[in-house]
């Protein structure tokens, strides 16, 4: 089985672009703590690189930007190629199924969307020595 789940905060703008069969590819990097501190008392962070097909690829693009903590999950692939110094380089990411976004919508990371509608105020409580009574026969269980 080959799954993996991260949340974590993207360290730059996503990259949005399309094969040259126009399908949708969006490239990101999330930085993910780890659970725990090392030697000298400091929680370091993986830095993983994600790639979104279509339109959740479309998506990423438009709403992601640096600092968006997002959810991702996927598989782990591993491909190769040729550099141009003729080495072999090999790359491993994650290919994400599904991204959910986490950042609300009001803060920083996502600049184009609408403000939220303002909150009713919450029902102003009585003091309990203020409440009313009700007899026992009236109640409904």
């Amino acid at each position: 089985m080959n799954k993996v789940f991260i949340i974590g905060n993207l360290t730059r703008d996503p990259e949005a672009t399309q094969t040259s069969s126009g399908v949708s590819v969006c490239n990101f990097t999330v930085a993910v703590q780890r659970r725990f501190a090392n030697a000298e008392g400091n929680r370091e962070a993986d830095f993983l690189p994600v790639v979104v097909w279509r339109q959740q690829a479309e998506n990423c693009g438009e709403f992601l930007r640096k600092g968006s903590k997002v959810a991702v999950s996927g598989s782990i692939q591993t491909r190769s190629y040729d550099a141009n110094d003729g080495s072999k380089r090999y790359v491993t990411e994650i290919v994400a199924d599904e991204v959910e976004f986490l950042t609300p919508k009001n803060s920083g990371g996502f600049e184009d969307a609408a403000p939220s509608a303002p909150r009713a105020a919450a029902p102003k409580h009585k003091p309990v020595d203020e409440l009313d009574v009700i007899a026992e026969d009236d109640l409904p269980f």
